[in-house]
């Protein structure tokens, strides 16, 4: 098998001007990079760390998206009305209406993008809050993060698209209230102004930055994070810096399910409840309806005063959500051959806990939770040993505050006004979540919005 090649340019062949800068390179900001590019763009990535990806790499279970054929292959009829619906309330109908009807119809186009360029999902698992299966991901379930940076990547090299590591954007340069340049900074060649006609802002959230946390959510400081180390929000401070308003900023996602029993928080996907798993208590009984919305999970568990939930699981569902295998290879998952076994290893109630699947069980079978009134994840019982276990505690995950845009990407001031040749897609980006992301909207908003910025950036290129 060859080896991956990562698509890092040599700062020696940084250009002086360019049509598009991208500042950050996770999806959104490689998405519109590839799109702006096939519309005639010369564009460049800058990403301020060495490693590449940033927090896009970590999304485990899937892309939603509604009214695809693979939807229609795995014989789920779905419509745009109920993804809009499951998304409002979710968000406790507090979304930016406007971005989220964008998003909405533009899901199954993100598909078809990403079909295009050989980046094929074509199963299909549930995510928390959702009334169908949308959660898109590739055909051998692994997880969609890590599978999307790749494939984009290799887009990047095939199509020669600069990007250039360890190289931080330090101001947007304007003129007359237009966008000119970036300010970068390389330790190789020093601090530098390229010029530029358009920006597109891609550079993630702001969860591993504690002043940012203090100031908006203080009581949220005291828990871990699953994000990558930086995902400090400097594209934030570059919106503001040029003119752009912030919203939504004390609006944070504490993910539920983490495993934080080493010295790394581990994000356990969505996808292994979606998949069939059930979360119980010290008691071994349910709680809660799993495949609820994250934050009302997350509510249920700080509720038990426990120090978390364990997350029970059988051989079927580990095989339905194959990134158990890599979290079982790092220590995280205890297994027995049977409940009462495993229940001693987990420290839970043995007797409650085979009391607690054999119902589970019989509600699988009848299709109705009559404890907690799941709907959805409800696809197998448990009764293939072995027998899973992971204790699992809630952590910082997503920021769905950020800069303040429209459904066209461009930033905008305080006061609404459009910052002109300035633009912001992915979790920089505020309004879209409202109090709440749903589980598998964070990458469909990576590619939805990431071509939108290309889009958008090649139409103010030729309107110039």
């Amino acid at each position: 098998m060859a080896r991956f090649v990562f698509p890092v340019s040599n700062i020696d062949e940084l250009k002086e001007n360019y049509d598009l800068i991208v500042i950050g390179s996770g999806a959104a900001g490689m998405t519109a990079a590839i799109q702006a590019q096939e519309l005639g763009l010369k564009v460049a990535i800058f990403e301020k760390l060495a490693t590449l990806g940033g927090n896009s790499n970590r999304a485990s279970t899937g892309m939603n998206a509604t009214e695809t054929m693979t939807q229609l292959s795995h014989q789920v009829i779905d419509n745009q009305a109920s993804f809009y619906e499951d998304i409002w309330q979710g968000g406790g109908k507090t979304n930016n209406k406007e971005l989220l009807k964008y998003f909405v119809t533009h899901s199954e186009s993100a598909i078809n993008w990403l079909e295009k360029h050989n980046i094929l999902l074509t199963d299909l698992t549930s995510t928390g809050g959702m009334s169908q299966k949308r959660a898109h991901r590739p055909n051998n379930k692994s997880a969609v993060g890590s599978y999307m940076v790749k494939e984009l990547q290799k887009q990047l090299l095939d199509k020669h698209i600069p990007l250039f590591s360890e190289t931080k954007a330090m101001q947007i340069v304007k003129k007359d209230g237009i966008v000119t340049g970036l300010k970068i900074y390389n330790n190789k060649i020093g601090e530098k102004t390229i010029k530029t006609k358009t920006i597109l802002i891609a550079s993630g959230g702001f969860s591993q930055n504690k002043s940012m946390l203090k100031n908006y959510a203080p009581e949220l400081l005291p828990l871990k994070t699953t994000n990558h180390q930086g995902a400090t929000g400097d594209g934030l401070n570059l919106a503001v810096a040029a003119g752009g308003g912030l919203v939504d900023m004390d609006k944070i996602q504490v993910h539920p399910t983490t495993q934080q029993d080493t010295d790394h928080v581990y994000l356990i996907g969505e996808g292994v409840r979606g998949e069939g798993a059930i979360l119980v208590n010290q008691a071994g009984q349910r709680f809660v309806n799993e495949m609820t919305t994250r934050d009302k999970v997350t509510m249920a568990i700080d509720n038990l005063h426990e120090n978390g939930a364990t997350l029970i699981l059988d051989q079927g569902v580990r095989q339905a959500f194959p990134a158990i295998d890599f979290y079982q290879s790092i220590g995280l998952v205890m297994a027995a051959n049977s409940l009462s076994e495993l229940a001693k290893k987990a420290h839970l109630d043995s007797e409650n806990l085979t009391a607690t699947v054999v119902k589970w069980n019989a509600n699988q079978i009848s299709g109705k939770d009559s404890e907690f009134g799941r709907k959805t994840g409800m696809d197998r019982g448990m009764n293939l040993s072995p027998y899973y276990a992971i204790h699992i505690k809630p952590a910082i995950h997503y920021t769905m505050g950020g800069i303040k845009i429209n459904n066209l990407t461009e930033v905008l001031s305080d006061t609404g006004e459009k910052i002109s040749g300035l633009y912001a897609a992915g979790e920089v980006t505020g309004g879209l979540h409202g109090d709440n992301r749903m589980g598998g909207n964070s990458i469909a908003e990576t590619i939805i919005f990431g071509r939108q910025a290309g889009v958008q950036a090649a139409k103010y290129i030729f309107n110039y």
